[in-house]
């Protein structure tokens, strides 16, 4: 029984209110719970159980009986009491309904069971709760959590509820959290004290909590909090940023303490923790309509039955003896004799509905699952992770996708961004040094192959020796030499801190770019430009100390490195800086002193102090400007640093964006030394501290596609505002605010003209692009803006929009500074994995945020597009003009197709554009051009347009659809598509939570679709026609005995026998036919994508092979019928002497049946084929010697043991089931003779050695090629060169 929630409160308490309003539950501690002020909010007691012991039997019943099967089943099974119309032995009629409602029934009581474990394990945890009589935090568990109670939580330990953030041990008032349990992201969130609630350094007394805590009602956003604290009638405003949330694990905090504001069902970890919906399949679609079909099929036996019944009581002139009167010494007219018969025959007919099919299906779909799981194909060793799977109920729609609609950013590419160039003041710097790091490690050749880093985990990049030789060695690791895959494979390795492998964090800088920051009247606004990169982030900075507080549990796998190994990596994460400064030393050319472009010692004395960069003077230190006096670092730390080595810092970035840009900026020498809610710490070249005081930060939107910090400078005292964001977000904010308005305005152009130049050639490049801007605010300006935008902070309703509109108020007059160029490269094997999905037959859709330039750049790279396209591009921002290119386009390609030219067209759509498509006037005319598109790529897509591009497509071109993403700006669009795959990447894992399958390379997609996708669609399928077949063969017997016994409803087979062949003798073999029957090996279905075409037009499961099986069961029933009947035909044999040699070859029949069709035989199948059949002759001499009046009047004792001593019982057997299936192994031998199918070719080739396997395949594709090729010429041209071929 499930513990009550008796320490619960009213839960949606505040249901019908706009905001909660807590206090502190101290004051009313002792008190009972209806003078509780928060007793309308729900405890932290989590019950996720559907039933209680009592509840168990009725719940479980109502919830199995919402199965229309189940009634059907129930309701025979009672018409058997009946009297009148009953067939067998009512009590007996309940066995199979009550056999399948009780294995549902344990099936679900163990789900729950394991559910109510977990439950009690996690009420049970232990957590530090303040006690108002004990004056201490004290040790209680979670459950005892109630919203208004003050909870401390320790470093490393888990938060047990959601928790405002008042006090922590850190003086800068900073929490780090870990939400790794929650979304799946590895680097650590930054939470704060609520602004002004409490000093620093004094002690944290809940006592002394005397103000009101209004916040936003519970919801399940994660990014989002709004609400304020009120004391004597002062707001204060707070956000996501103050809350901690259940879930999530405290890191480098000593401590960190809080009031509770939700807990239990009300938390946002709960309210995301939803079950699974429920997706039904196409084939079980399908399915239900052939169950409908067997009702109608049941429906005219049954019809059949009664009308013969009427007939034949009506052949009699008079009432016969045997017939027996009812109570009141009348006889049944039969008329009503007939529709009692319907009745009957509907009791003895029914296992033609098969009632165990829905269960064995869910058996089927879960030993398919797990074999999915297993496949060390889709193993990621990096990532410790194999395929997972949500959704057990669709594996059979894998082997029907029709269109993909990818994401791109960490799906297709790695998702780690490698700092690769950067434009400044209209000036652009290649990075040549870093390019020619990144071939090397990247082991790139001189052809146009795509750079495809590998993440395996290997020794480090260079030895030491390769170091100590210099570039003569170095030179000789070229491109094509052994030791350059080892250098390759490096360069992904893996690190515990998300976006920190050598491959992000190292970056060469540009040597022209060093020169000029040297110089003082050149070196302004380089170093304006780095001090945006390095601090307009949400970087989170910690040293190797705080690293290792961090607690990893990873699972146990034979496949993780071993210690020495680990710390091998380590060694080489820090010191491979240093030994590639030595391998590219004379790679470029020598600069005078700057040949070693590396050697920061010699750079770093030569640059000049801070002061000399601003507009203004230095101003003496005042207020909090004393710090800077502190900052400064003197000669003496600086000689000691230069022989102790570089300052090891480690940064945890919520995006690989802002970790690349940090790194690249602390490779020039502006380190990221500290970052806390007021202030951010940054190292200069020369080695002085700056300590920025930061007055406000504007978090990116996808909106405004942006952020800003806002900052005062240590000594020029002066408002400084660094922007960051997509050019479409900054450029259109630039402004001229100088004094001499014509010079600079022509300046300024200059610039923006230079450096949108800069951005269209990265962009062609593929590299993602982001602007750096500034502005220098006034004070005056400032303090109002900031009435405005502590009124927005103190918001409930409309607090985005509110702030949002402050944002842009603060975001406009910017000064240019420059641009980035960041390379997110190819996963591996993605050209190829598309390739191979095409020739499946699959439309490849790409759907992304990038600019237009950059998904062009990538969509060439992973042959999404190719050179020979036609390709059309939508970039237009007027409905008219849209829709005029629409229809010439369209009219274009009918044109051509009346012509029968050969094309191939591809469609890039902006983001702009593509809200003018999805309007309801456009979509027919867009659906139809994308119905032509090889390939379709949108640019510049919102979350929302991806669902709806999705949803769209679904609708009106009835295909099957699969969408796959990473990120959570995929979730819409995974949940709108009939399958959703998420990838486990580098943003954590939404994508994945949300989705019903999940893997962690773009590459896993192939043999889950190609391989898994086609073995559970053709299993599936071929066990469902078989299982029609099977019931309907069997169920025959019975119909064409009642034209031998006046349609009576009586049965030639015992009762108890017609029970055990469903559910013992015939039950395992199908289900051990959906789980392990294999077609086509993984290796010809990875070779030949185009036999996955086959479950895209339903060539498994179509409503001719259904009806196929339907005749082939109604001739072989009257086959098994009729040669034992004419055997028999006017011996003194008994009624069920007659039918065991009946039922005995009706079985040898189906399984035989399914041996025909089973396509690869194993142990398993040959153990469990024998042994149905054993079990049957077990049971049967059984329940023969042992049954002596177990069917009165009938009596079915030692009737097996006499068949079985009769030589004409064998004989019977074997003729009868051979005859039976005849035609259907006939029918198989023509057809793989005369009209092979592909997949029966494939099967061929496989048997064949490897050698000549492979050199025929090579030959099948050559030869299908030209076939293709034959196809798209014109006839006359056909007849022309046909004689040739």
């Amino acid at each position: 029984m499930t513990w009550t929630d008796c320490c619960f409160w009213t839960r949606w308490g505040d249901s019908n209110e706009s905001e909660r309003t807590l206090v502190s539950n101290l004051p009313y501690e002792g008190l009972k719970s209806k003078n509780q002020p928060n007793r309308r909010y729900a405890g932290n007691g989590i019950k996720t159980t559907k039933y209680t012991l009592w509840s168990f039997i009725p719940k479980n019943l109502i919830e199995q009986f919402r199965r229309l099967a189940n009634i059907y089943f129930v309701g025979i099974a009672a018409l058997n009491f009946v009297p009148a119309v009953n067939a067998f032995q009512p009590q007996v009629a309940l066995i199979p309904i009550s056999v399948i409602l009780a294995l549902t029934a344990i099936k679900d009581a163990w789900e729950d069971f394991r559910r109510y474990q977990s439950d009690r394990q996690l009420n049970s945890r232990p957590c530090l709760i303040y006690s108002r009589s004990k004056q201490s935090f004290e040790e209680r568990r979670w459950k005892d959590v109630r919203v208004g109670d003050f909870v401390r939580v320790l470093s490393n330990e888990i938060i047990p509820a959601d928790i405002l953030l008042l006090h922590t041990s850190d003086p800068n008032g900073v929490c780090h959290m870990e939400t790794a349990n929650l979304d799946g992201e590895t680097n650590l969130k930054q939470r704060k004290v609520v602004p002004g609630f409490s000093s620093m350094n004094s002690q944290f007394e809940p006592l002394n909590f005397n103000s009101t805590v209004v916040c936003e009602k519970p919801n399940d956003n994660l990014n989002h909090f709004n609400g304020f604290l009120e004391k004597d009638k002062r707001k204060t405003g707070f956000g996501i940023e103050s809350l901690l949330l259940r879930g999530c694990t405290v890191r480098n905090t000593a401590d960190a303490s809080g009031i509770v504001v939700y807990a239990g069902h009300e938390t946002k970890s709960m309210l995301n923790n939803n079950r699974p919906r429920y997706k039904r399949s196409k084939l079980e679609r399908k399915m239900n309509t052939e169950v409908v079909f067997c009702v109608l099929l049941l429906f005219i036996m049954c019809l059949i039955g009664a009308v013969g019944h009427v007939i034949w009581l009506e052949t009699f002139s008079t009432i016969p003896m045997y017939f027996i009167p009812n109570s009141d010494g009348n006889y049944t007219s039969s008329v009503l004799s007939g529709f009692y018969m319907f009745l009957t025959m509907i009791i003895l007919l029914q296992v033609i509905i098969p009632i165990s099919l829905y269960l064995s299906i869910e058996l089927v779909k879960m030993g398919q699952v797990y074999f999915i799981t297993q496949d060390v194909d889709l193993y990621d060793k990096e990532k410790d992770t194999r395929v997972q799977c949500r959704a057990l109920n669709i594996t059979e729609d894998l082997g029907q996708i029709q269109y993909i609609f990818s994401d791109k950013t960490g799906t297709l590419t790695e998702n780690k961004m490698v700092f690769r160039r950067c434009t400044i003041m209209g000036t652009e710097y290649p990075h040549s040094e870093n390019a020619v790091r990144l071939a090397v490690l990247a082991g790139e050749t001189d052809t146009d192959e795509e750079v495809i880093y590998q993440q395996n985990r290997r020794p480090p990049l260079f030895s030491l020796e390769e170091a100590q030789d210099g570039p003569a060695r170095a030179s000789a690791r070229l491109p094509g030499n052994s030791s350059l895959y080892r250098s390759r494979v490096t360069a992904g390795a893996s690190s515990s801190l998300a976006f920190s492998s050598p491959l992000e964090t190292e970056v060469i800088p540009d040597e022209t770019l060093l020169h000029l920051m040297e110089e003082e009247e050149e070196a302004k606004p380089y170093l304006d430009f780095f001090l945006a990169m390095t601090i307009c982030n949400t970087v989170v900075v910690s040293t190797e100390t705080a690293r290792r507080q961090r607690v990893h549990e990873r699972r146990d796998s034979s496949l993780s490195r071993n210690p020495l190994e680990y710390v091998e990596g380590l060694f080489s994460r820090v010191t491979c800086f240093q030994r590639l400064r030595m391998s590219f030393k004379n790679l470029t050319h020598k600069r005078g002193s700057h040949s070693e472009p590396f050697d920061m010692g010699e750079t770093y004395s030569t640059f000049h102090n801070i002061s000399d960069f601003t507009n203004s003077k230095e101003t003496p230190d005042k207020g909090e400007n004393a710090h800077s006096a502190h900052s400064t670092v003197n000669g003496e730390a600086r000689r000691e640093s230069s022989h102790a080595g570089p300052l090891e810092v480690c940064y945890e970035a919520q995006s690989p964006d802002e970790a690349a840009l940090v790194h690249a900026a602390k490779a020039y020498g502006f380190t990221l030394l500290e970052r806390t809610p007021d202030y951010v710490t940054v190292l200069l070249p020369s080695g002085k501290k700056l300590k920025f005081k930061v007055l406000d930060i504007l978090t990116f939107d996808p909106i405004r596609r942006r952020m800003s910090i806002i900052v005062r400078h240590p000594h020029t005292n002066q408002i400084i505002m660094y922007t960051k964001g997509a050019d479409s977000g900054v450029m259109e904010r630039l402004q001229n605010s100088f004094p001499d308005k014509q010079q600079v305005k022509s300046e300024s152009r200059d610039v923006a003209y230079k450096t949108q130049k800069d951005l269209d050639m990265y962009a062609k490049d593929g590299l993602r692009t982001l602007c750096f801007a500034k502005k220098v605010v006034t004070e005056r300006a400032y303090n109002d803006w900031l009435v405005k935008r502590q009124e927005a902070l103190s918001a409930i309703s409309r607090k985005e929009e509110l702030l949002m509109d402050t944002a842009a108020d603060m975001e406009n007059n910017l000064t240019l500074l420059g641009a980035t160029g960041i390379e997110d490269r190819l996963q591996e094997n993605v050209p190829e994995t598309i390739q191979a999905l095409r020739e499946a037959g699959i439309q490849v859709w790409v759907l992304t945020g990038d600019k237009l330039e950059t998904a062009v750049n990538i969509a060439y790279s992973c042959k999404l597009l190719d050179q020979k396209d036609l390709v059309f591009t939508f970039n237009m921002q007027n409905k008219d003009v849209c829709k005029t290119m629409l229809t010439g386009i369209l009219n274009d390609i009918l044109q051509c197709e009346s012509q029968e030219k050969e094309f191939s067209i591809g469609l890039v759509i902006d983001g702009r554009t593509l809200c003018l498509l999805l309007d309801d006037d456009l979509q027919t005319q867009f659906v139809q051009l994308c119905k032509h598109c090889r390939s379709v790529l949108c640019c510049r897509a919102t979350p929302l347009q991806k669902s709806r591009v999705v949803t769209l497509m679904r609708h009106k071109l009835k295909v099957m659809t699969l969408a796959i993403g990473d990120g959570a700006n995929d979730v819409n669009m995974i949940q709108a598509a009939d399958v959703g795959v998420g990838i486990s990447g580098q943003e954590g894992m939404q994508a994945a939570m949300a989705s019903d399958f999940s893997i962690s390379r773009f590459k896993h997609l192939k043999k889950l679709l190609l391989v898994h996708g086609h073995w559970c669609y053709t299993r599936l399928a071929n066990m469902i026609i078989y299982f029609f077949y099977k019931n309907v063969a069997y169920v025959n017997l019975l119909f064409w005995y009642q034209f031998f016994c006046g349609f009576s409803g009586t049965a030639m087979i015992d009762y108890w026998f017609m029970i055990f062949f469903n559910l013992l003798f015939t039950s395992a073999p199908p289900i051990m036919f959906g789980i392990m029957d294999r077609e086509v090996s993984a290796y010809m279905l990875l070779q030949l994508p185009q036999l996955y075409k086959r479950g895209q037009h339903a060539g498994g499961y179509q409503r001719s092979t259904f009806w196929i099986a339907i005749l082939d069961a109604f001739y072989q029933s009257l086959v098994c019928f009729f040669v034992p009947y004419w055997t028999y035909e006017g011996s003194d044999v008994d009624i069920f002497t007659l039918g065991i040699p009946m039922n005995t070859v009706s079985l040898f029949t189906i399984i035989l049946h399914l041996a025909i069709e089973i396509k690869s035989w194993t142990v398993v199948h040959w153990v469990i084929m024998v042994g149905s059949v054993m079990i049957y002759f077990i049971v049967s001499l059984a329940f023969s010697a042992l049954c002596i009046s177990c069917n009165p009047p009938s009596d079915p004792y030692w009737l097996v043991q006499e068949q079985m001593a009769d030589p004409i019982f064998y004989l019977i057997c074997i003729l009868t089931t051979v005859v039976a299936l005849l035609p259907r192994y006939t029918l198989h031998a023509l057809r793989g003779t005369l009209v092979p199918s592909d997949h029966l070719k494939a099967r061929q080739l496989d048997q064949l050695p490897p050698h000549r396997r492979d050199q025929c395949l090579r030959e099948w594709r050559s030869l299908k090629e030209l076939c293709a090729s034959f196809s798209r010429v014109s006839p006359s041209t056909q007849s022309t060169i046909a004689p040739a071929i």
